[in-house]
């Protein structure tokens, strides 16, 4: 499995953070030079609150991710900045050429709207170190540059607009800031950079309303402590007390974030699997590897069968525009949720998982097959051991046959071609949680007879 940089980084944290402070105070943190220390009991506060913070994000299920920045000019991907070490006063340049379009946030809302998308997380500040917001920390923000005016301000207008929940993209790191790197080895670099990202943090929980995420982004070059990850969240959580935050500063948050590929967590820990609708999370020219909705819809499917949330990126121009090939793959999606969504935004943990086929959320005792590869006329599931009661089409509502056999059930009589695009659901009511053994099936089918 390849590994993204924004999670090898990361994931590096410790080791980097932990070994190079040069304030004693700081080294006896780590348990050896190989080892992050140990991480601070959890805030009870926000243990005695998260069920109650998270049930929103829970029922929604599904977001929209966006990153925009001055990579956005140059539309060489967002990392183009350490990619082709432009330099500093170089890439500065950038600031000034950026000038998007009046209000660009309100068609990304639309579609996500339309793409049945409940909540937006936007960079308020990439790797860059450009900030979309208006800070006293810094020059190097959009009203004081090409923009002229507050971005994350017009973002959060537009979410509202759309009846959809904004959330704020934070990266720790930063290439801008002279002390970025510094800050690993020199405790007053670390000082005076430390300070300056709790400032902006303290700035987007303060300035825009109330704020649905935070989602922090790669911890390089410092460990929790270094950081001071748990100061960060107690303030956090004193000015935006129903927030929820990520597992990204070093600190466990209130949920995973699997990246490029969806992941599970254990014990029912809450997750969000985060991808891009290409390749890239900024706006890149030439990458043309755009999913499909079906493979959207097979993802979304995924995430909710497995108790997660899936939050999928858009990566818009320079002057704020969506790229073309973005737009039908969200609405196409959006449609698909009009007839089926009652299946995923409330869906649970779901036993059922294998098919060839087919893919499965659940609902209490209701089980539904998300069929992506229509064979026609029949389609079955084998191992499933729960009584079927009924059966239907998700999004007609026509009765559908079936014959439940002690190894599979079948469901017969169904029409040659899909009903539905890009993914047909049939609807099957059981007599108790679906659940499925494969294994039995391996067992005990009955086998060939030799003569």
């Amino acid at each position: 499995m390849k590994i993204s940089r924004r999670t090898a980084l990361a994931q590096s944290t410790a080791l980097l953070g932990a070994s190079q402070l040069v304030n004693p105070a700081f080294q006896l943190q780590a348990q050896s030079a190989n080892a992050a220390p140990p991480l601070p009991p959890p805030d009870p506060r926000q243990e005695a609150t998260r069920a109650q913070r998270m049930k929103w994000w829970r029922d929604a299920r599904f977001g929209m991710f966006i990153h925009w920045g001055l990579y956005s000019v140059i539309g060489r991907h967002e990392w183009a900045m350490e990619d082709e070490a432009i330099p500093v006063k170089e890439y500065e340049l950038l600031a000034k050429q950026f000038k998007p379009k009046p209000n660009a946030a309100r068609d990304w809302a639309k579609l996500a709207k339309q793409a049945g998308q409940k909540y937006m997380v936007m960079t308020t500040k990439h790797h860059e170190g450009f900030c979309n917001f208006n800070s006293k920390l810094t020059n190097y923000c959009a009203p004081k540059q090409g923009p002229g005016r507050d971005l994350v301000a017009e973002f959060v207008e537009a979410a509202h607009a759309e009846g959809l929940t904004p959330g704020f993209y934070y990266s720790l790191m930063d290439w801008h800031h002279p002390d970025g790197a510094r800050c690993a080895t020199d405790e007053s670099a670390r000082r005076r950079f430390v300070d300056y990202i709790h400032g902006h943090v303290r700035e987007l929980m303060t300035n825009y309303g109330k704020i649905g995420v935070l989602w922090y982004d790669v911890s390089w070059p410092l460990n929790v402590v270094g950081w001071e990850s748990e100061k960060m969240n107690k303030m956090v959580f004193d000015l935006q007390p129903d927030i929820i935050v990520n597992n990204r500063n070093a600190l466990p948050g209130d949920f995973a974030t699997p990246e490029q590929r969806i992941a599970a967590e254990a014990g029912g820990r809450a997750w969000e699997s985060c991808m891009t609708l290409n390749d890239s999370w900024g706006y890149q020219t030439t990458d043309d590897n755009w999913k499909s909705s079906k493979t959207v819809v097979r993802n979304l499917v995924t995430c909710a069968r497995d108790g997660g949330n899936y939050l999928l990126n858009i990566g818009p121009r320079g002057d704020g525009s969506i790229p073309d090939a973005t737009v039908p793959v969200l609405q196409e999606v959006g449609k698909w949720l009009d007839g089926n969504g009652a299946s995923i935004y409330k869906a649970e943990p779901c036993n059922v998982k294998r098919s060839a086929n087919a893919n499965f959320t659940r609902i209490g005792n209701t089980l539904y097959s998300h069929v992506h590869f229509w064979a026609g006329e029949e389609f079955a599931i084998a191992g499933l051991k729960t009584k079927v009661l009924s059966a239907k089409m998700l999004r007609t509502g026509a009765p559908v046959k079936f014959v439940q056999e002690e190894l599979r059930i079948r469901f017969v009589g169904l029409p040659k071609n899909a009903p539905d695009s890009p993914v047909t659901t049939i609807v099957a009511e059981c007599d108790g949680e679906p659940k499925q053994d494969t294994d039995n099936v391996r067992k005990t089918r009955e086998r060939a007879v030799i003569a």
